[in-house]
């Protein structure tokens, strides 16, 4: 069963795409008096991909639904990347979907947390769907802040990263990360569309941001599950670390973030320094989590 398509959405992210692409880059000229807006107009996307103007007009209001050998050209005269592509396929409604009757609350499978206690040295956080943070370790702590202080509502990484004002802080290189953590974003919003938690997220920081308002309305989309990350930490300088992530198989959207230095680097060792003054992390998030199950929190040796 494939998702319903968000024909608005859909509208959306292809008038943003034709505005990021250059004219010249297809051999038409770009300085033309009757070019108002910057990139392609609509009926040069239409030539380009041999389809009438006012079908593709059409589909960028949302007045038409479009086939698959469509979006297919679509992409090509676009020239979307792999993520790009994905994401025009969610949100035409082409993608494989499991039927979604109710939002399960997010708990952590236990294997990621098994793992995740294991990583003593580095920092290592659990996201779930919209970027919620879930758990973490004591690194994760040392490094950014001590999540249980944090109502569980509000743990969540975009969130932080554009509100907290020591998190957003120490981001050496804040513009990149928070546009790629918008894109990373951006791509979940496709799979689940009508989430409201998520509307409730994008509404806030809309409101609240105008550098997240902007780069929303980019409909940027990015998958990377790596990269690097440059920070200023107040108590042993700057570190430049390795950011990975795993996916797990389970289709929960649950994903383990770890950072990493190169060993015998001087942020290896100021990493190594940090972890080592750091006391464990409270056992608030484990009492949530419990609460939320009717269970017993778990206890932390």
């Amino acid at each position: 069963m494939t998702p319903a398509p968000d024909r608005s959405e859909l509208g959306a992210f292809l008038k943003a795409r034709r505005a990021q692409l250059a004219p010249a880059d297809f051999g038409l000229p770009d300085t033309d008096s009757r070019r108002k807006v910057a990139g392609l107009r609509r009926e040069e996307v239409a030539q380009l991909a041999a389809i009438s103007v006012d079908y593709y007009t059409r589909l960028e209001q949302g007045r038409v639904r479009a086939s698959a050998s469509v979006l297919t050209t679509l992409a090509r005269t676009l020239r979307l990347d792999d993520d790009q592509q994905r994401y025009l396929y969610e949100l035409a409604g082409k993608a494989d979907a499991r039927p979604r009757r109710r939002r399960a609350a997010q708990r952590v499978r236990p294997a990621m947390r098994r793992l995740l206690d294991q990583l003593t040295g580095t920092p290592a956080i659990i996201l779930g769907r919209r970027l919620d943070i879930l758990d973490w370790n004591a690194g994760a702590a040392a490094l950014y802040t001590d999540f249980s202080l944090i109502p569980a509502s509000r743990r969540n990484y975009l969130l932080l990263l554009f509100t907290d004002p020591a998190i957003r802080g120490m981001h050496r290189e804040w513009e990149h990360d928070a546009r790629d953590a918008v894109a990373a974003l951006r791509m979940e919003a496709a799979a689940d569309p009508d989430d409201p938690e998520l509307a409730r997220l994008v509404g806030e920081l809309s409101v609240q941001d105008t550098d997240f308002r902007t780069w929303w309305a980019e409909h940027r989309v990015n998958g990377a599950a790596y990269g690097t990350k440059r920070y200023h930490h107040r108590l042993v300088g700057d570190l430049t670390l390795d950011c990975d992530t795993w996916s797990s198989p389970d289709g929960s959207g649950q994903r383990l973030m770890v950072l990493t230095a190169e060993p015998g680097s001087p942020s290896h060792d100021a990493l190594r320094i940090l972890t080592a003054w750091t006391p464990g992390r409270t056992a608030e998030v484990r009492r949530d989590q419990a609460a939320a199950s009717g269970g017993t929190p778990a206890r932390r040796n």
